[in-house]
């Protein structure tokens, strides 16, 4: 899609949804964690700007998940510094209650 001083932003080549996009580190680093302050502040400034964009290329969404995983531990399959952006829709799943809390599913409910 396009590229910045930082990162590159490009739609996800096997999206969870219409939408999906992907920001990646131009630089090699592992994690977020890795990120110098100024490429950390370009990539948030990035996924406020790509947010923006969905909204007013698609009125039918209504939420978003943000997604990073840091380490092996995290689930973090792609060594190499990403965020995913995922637009969401008002009935996309049946129970969207405990998100994030699903990476441990006897502490999902609460």
């Amino acid at each position: 899609m396009f590229d910045a001083s930082h990162h590159w932003v490009i739609r996800d080549a096997y999206p969870v949804t219409t939408g999906h996009t992907l920001i990646i580190s131009k630089r090699h680093a592992e994690t977020w964690f890795d990120l110098t302050d100024e490429e950390q502040a370009e990539l948030n400034h990035l996924l406020c700007d790509q947010r923006e964009q969905l909204l007013k290329q698609d009125a039918s969404i209504t939420g978003f998940n943000i997604g990073m995983n840091c380490g092996e531990a995290a689930g973090q399959t792609v060594m190499h510094c990403h965020i995913h952006l995922i637009p969401r829709f008002q009935g996309d799943s049946k129970n969207t209650r405990g998100g994030v809390r699903g990476v441990t599913p006897e502490k999902q409910t609460y």
